[in-house]
């Protein structure tokens, strides 16, 4: 089972460089699933494995001039501000039973694996809907200060699942920010990087970080990122956002049907 999650690790970063997102939505199943940490803890460790592969690919994709910094960082600030403070105070807080009736109960770690998968499915649901926005650009003021309260919002999802959100930034890129779905990939890698570092200082300064485990692991998704920017670029843009979506429907499929399973 080990090697098995060594060889998702590879994964992590393929998918990252291949979508922009995703590696958070098979990390965490990963670490859960297959290595047995516990859904803190893997939420935690994912932060810092998606934050770390992302940055590599971000620093890439810059230089290759698709990575737009002032729409990213339109988006990071208010995520990661929300991404820190959950991972820091509200994560901690929440009680080991969320919520009990009768010989039922909902303890913590169930309910966030749920929330995770609930929030995969709306993701994958947008990506697969054709929708229009107005362009970015033109949007009034009022429309941008909207955008940014969502994102805040966002970033609160992002730290209570431990996602990069690459499922929930891309959307915004694509719809909102009307970047095409090559640049809204590449910038999503550096939103990414921010949200899930910064989120990640929140962890250390709750949780006990197994170092050795957390290198490892992640110098095997660096290496996959990079396969997955150098194949990026052979795929059609209409098939990798579908392709996408349906990646992350699934993947919300099977997360719930495990945890319901458990109840």
């Amino acid at each position: 089972m080990e090697i098995i999650g060594y060889i998702g690790a590879l994964l992590i970063g393929l998918i990252l460089g291949l979508t922009g997102g995703g590696g958070s939505i098979l990390t965490v199943p990963i670490l859960v699933y297959i290595l047995s940490y516990s859904p803190i803890t893997a939420t935690a460790y994912s932060l810092f494995i998606v934050g770390t592969t992302s940055a590599f690919g971000a620093t890439q994709n810059f230089f290759k001039g698709f990575v737009d910094i002032k729409k990213g960082f339109l988006f990071a600030i208010p995520s990661f501000t929300a991404v820190y403070l959950t991972r820091r105070f509200l994560v901690p807080q929440l009680p080991d039973t969320i919520f009990s009736f009768s010989d039922f109960s909902l303890s913590k770690e169930a309910f966030l694996m749920l929330f995770f998968a609930v929030i995969m499915f709306f993701a994958s649901l947008s990506m697969l809907r054709k929708k229009k926005l107005n362009d970015f650009e033109n949007t009034k003021e009022e429309s941008k200060l909207l955008f940014i309260a969502q994102t805040f919002s966002v970033g609160i999802l992002i730290g209570l699942v431990g996602a990069g959100g690459g499922f929930l930034i891309i959307p915004s890129l694509v719809f909102f920010g009307k970047l095409p779905m090559r640049n809204a990939v590449a910038t999503s890698l550096f939103i990414i990087a921010l949200n899930s570092l910064i989120g990640f200082i929140g962890d250390i300064q709750t949780l006990e970080i197994d170092w050795r485990f957390l290198i490892s692991f992640t110098s095997l998704s660096v290496i996959g990122i990079f396969i997955g920017i150098y194949l990026n670029k052979f795929l059609n843009e209409a098939q990798l956002k579908k392709g996408f979506g349906y990646f992350v429907l699934l993947m919300a499929l099977f997360i719930l049907s495990k945890e319901f399973l458990k109840l």
